[in-house]
């Protein structure tokens, strides 16, 4: 009696676990896995005489060398047309080639791009833009970058000097912009020193790029010593720092420049 009475218990708890088994929904995800291997033998197999039974393969004869992974290829990039012109990439007309994300996302979406079809490269082919001439894909952006850069010119504290355009070019490199002296224009009124009453007060540049595109630039005197007893201390993220102009007559030219943006702290 306790043995039958083992097996129902044992039935009805089978029967109820599947029930709730059955009942129960499940997530089922399924990926695909692209991990296509295209390989070839190191050593090649021997050749079979005719008639005669396939010779055993050893061990050797299943060592492969990867020839490509498919799953790792790049997507190749699209072919489009610029409708407008776009910051680093060109003007109307211009045939580029850019990643799937990029291409559907930031141009074809916005309609700043189309397809570069037969019918689009006809279209586009004499297509004339009408809106502020640029002379570079990438001269808009550097305009942007420079106007909001403040440059630190490094003067000699003992020799007397006359800022000049050499000047502010080595300043620049040392910012990491290569600026030829003839396509920097200074202040009408010459900047003198040694003047510790111009520490740390600023004045403005006209930069030129490719002798179309003007951008005025925020500059900063900073006076340097040999002598380490007479050396200014540095100031760091001078920028962020209000500062009076040395030209009265550029104060609010200066005031309409943008700051460079503080840096976030990451938390």
């Amino acid at each position: 009696m306790n043995k039958m009475f083992k097996y129902l218990s044992f039935a009805l708890n089978t029967a109820t676990n599947a029930r709730i088994a059955l009942l129960t929904p499940e997530t089922i995800f399924h990926n695909q896995l692209r991990t296509t291997f295209v390989v070839k033998r190191r050593l090649p197999l021997r050749l079979n005489k005719q008639g005669r039974p396939p010779k055993n393969i050893s061990g050797r004869h299943y060592i492969y060398d990867v020839v490509e992974q498919k799953h790792s290829q790049k997507d190749p990039e699209i072919d489009l047309i610029l409708t407008t012109y776009v910051d680093g990439l060109g003007n109307v007309g211009d045939k580029i080639s850019v990643t799937r994300t990029k291409a559907y996302n930031n141009l074809l979406l916005p309609g700043l791009a189309v397809y570069a079809s037969p019918e689009n490269l006809e279209k586009y082919k004499d297509y004339v833009y009408e809106g502020e001439p640029h002379s570079s894909p990438t001269a808009a952006l550097t305009v942007k970058s420079l106007g909001r850069t403040s440059v630190s010119v490094v003067m000699n504290m003992e020799t007397p000097w006359t800022l000049k355009p050499w000047h502010v070019k080595a300043s620049f490199r040392k910012c990491g912009y290569i600026v030829p002296e003839e396509a920097i224009t200074l202040p009408d009124k010459p900047i003198t020193g040694p003047d510790m009453n111009k520490q740390n007060k600023e004045f403005f540049v006209t930069v030129t790029i490719n002798n179309l595109e003007t951008v005025n630039v925020r500059c900063r005197i900073h006076h340097w010593s040999n002598e380490l007893v007479n050396r200014v201390p540095y100031t760091p993220y001078f920028w962020e720092q209000p500062s009076e102009a040395i030209l009265p007559e550029q104060a609010p030219i200066l005031e309409t420049l943008p700051i460079k943006p503080k840096k976030r702290k990451q938390q």
